[in-house]
């Protein structure tokens, strides 16, 4: 059974794996996988740390999270062992309770299932624009919750 609590220090390791184990499916399609690096040598990991966190957590071992930023909902990772268990529409549906009216983010424009979940739950596409990762190109879209 999954359960979600609030994100507590004793998880960060768990996120920052989570994260490395997850990015590169992120980046197939949308960027050069050359340009993926770990979470903790990243000069994002600051805007991780800052981030409002919540987890999932299935038989006591973290398996997902999501990261909001006032009302950007920043980051949303799931274990590649746990996806297609509706752990990151969980996750989802908690950063946009946190958020409230406002929602948005940013996806890369090849992450078909991202996409596809954030439509879901009422997000649509409201700008395409040009993103660096790592010194890699990549698309990005900028979408916001409507519903």
């Amino acid at each position: 059974m999954i359960t979600y609590r609030n994100y507590e220090e004793k998880d960060w390791k768990a996120i920052c794996q989570i994260h490395d184990l997850a990015r590169p499916d992120e980046l197939i399609g949308s960027c050069d996988p050359r340009g993926f690096i770990p979470i903790e040598e990243d000069k994002e990991v600051e805007d991780l740390k800052r981030s409002k966190k919540f987890v999932a957590v299935e038989n006591e071992t973290v398996v997902g999270f999501v990261g909001v930023d006032e009302d950007y909902l920043a980051w949303l990772y799931v274990h590649p062992e746990s996806y297609g268990k509706g752990i990151g529409r969980g996750l989802l549906r908690i950063g946009i309770k946190e958020i409230g009216e406002g929602a948005w983010t940013v996806v890369l424009d090849g992450n078909k299932k991202a996409i596809a979940l954030y439509e879901s739950e009422g997000f649509q596409e409201i700008s395409r624009f040009d993103g660096n990762n790592n010194g890699y190109p990549c698309k990005c879209i900028k979408m916001k919750r409507i519903k």
